[in-house]
């Protein structure tokens, strides 16, 4: 595996062997001190940039999936975990605010929805692929539903599809629509033996649906997204991402970058916006922050790239790395990355003040099946 630039790998290792070792309890205390210090660091104003936004809703206490609409710039979809029932809920990103609730009809009761996805048949695909069991359940399920055109509160006709694991069961909370084929892919989050899947060519209502094992990953991880233009992929765990290119043979090499990443409770969710400029990170628990993160450099997808060499969005290429673009610009990858810095510095302190040691982090593989 590729080494990562000193300042970034640095800045996530301290996040992550702080993070590991942290009980729920202290987990919320060192991201209440990251906010403060992330906060401590105003930046100018820029309209053009994509905001991170709360998610108002008091029903939403459990966003595990996050995905931009397709017909309704600004527009998140976004799902509880389980115990909540059939319903998915667009978030206006401007506003924080539900601006319509979707009610699945014609399918079995929801177990555990983990991902959602928009395929380029303007369908929304749900992932009721979690398995709290440990991969045990023989089946999970997939849904899916022609993303409304007018965002008001409606009920809906889903297809419902089957699915299993070549291989067996497996948790699962990464659901990924590929933007140009529509072929369905699925990240397992085991930590022992983490994998990327491929659904067959199209889903079938008949039968079962058997996704075939296309790569080994080396990450736990809980969601990820393709790029709008189908160049990159971004997987994402409670402490660590990382975005791989994407070609015609499917999986490619994982970049020597990683994109920024915030400090969150739960890290359950990401997405890119619709320009793919910008990854939106999203956590679980009542009134969650949905946090905008700008791409630079090899890190943007292809066609954001050459956006930006166009001056579609009035900003040169950063030079690789990412800024927080919390309705602003931070001023450059190096303000970022002093941030990381200090977020990890703060949480590795606080967890030597609470705990009196920390378990180690796993290595892991990154191999493409052939």
């Amino acid at each position: 595996m590729r080494s990562l630039p000193r300042a970034s790998r640095a800045s996530r290792a301290l996040r992550a062997a702080a993070l590991t070792a942290l009980p729920a309890a202290v987990a919320t205390a060192a991201v209440a001190v990251a906010g403060v210090l992330v906060t401590a660091a105003p930046a100018a104003a820029d309209d053009h940039e994509p905001s991170s936004f709360t998610i108002e809703d008091e029903r939403i206490t459990e966003s595990s999936g996050l995905a931009a609409s397709r017909a309704h710039p600004g527009v998140y979809w976004t799902h509880n975990d389980s115990k909540d029932g059939p319903y998915v809920y667009a978030v206006d990103g401007r506003t924080g605010r539900t601006v319509a609730t979707v009610t699945l009809r014609g399918i079995g009761s929801p177990r555990d929805v983990e991902g959602v996805s928009i395929g380029p048949d303007g369908n929304i695909y749900v992932g009721d692929i979690g398995d709290n069991e440990g991969g045990t359940w023989p089946k999970v399920w997939i849904y899916r539903f022609p993303e409304p055109k007018k965002l008001r509160d409606t009920a809906v006709d889903a297809t419902q599809f089957t699915v299993q694991y070549q291989g067996g069961p497996r948790n699962a909370e990464a659901l990924m629509v590929h933007p140009k084929t529509g072929r369905v892919y699925i990240a397992s989050k085991s930590q022992e033996d983490p994998g990327l899947y491929e659904a067959p060519t199209a889903l079938s209502t008949s039968g079962v649906n058997v996704f075939k094992r296309v790569a080994d990953l080396d990450m736990e991880v809980t969601d990820g997204a393709f790029a709008p233009d189908a160049s990159r992929l971004v997987l994402r765990g409670y402490f660590s991402v990382a975005e791989y290119r994407w070609g015609a043979k499917g999986l490619g090499g994982k970049l020597d970058d990683e994109p920024g990443m915030p400090l969150q409770r739960q890290g359950e969710s990401v997405t890119f916006t619709p320009d793919g400029g910008t990854l939106m990170y999203g956590t679980e628990g009542g009134g969650s922050r949905v946090t905008a993160i700008r791409l630079d450099g090899d890190l943007l997808p292809d066609a954001a790239a050459k956006g930006r060499q166009n001056g579609d969005d009035g900003k040169g290429d950063g030079g690789g790395g990412a800024s927080v673009a919390d309705g602003s610009d931070d001023g450059g990858e190096d303000a970022d990355r002093s941030r990381d810095i200090l977020v990890g510095a703060a949480a590795v302190g606080l967890v030597a003040m609470l705990l009196l040691g920390a378990r180690g982090s796993r290595g892991g593989r990154g191999r493409r099946r052939g």
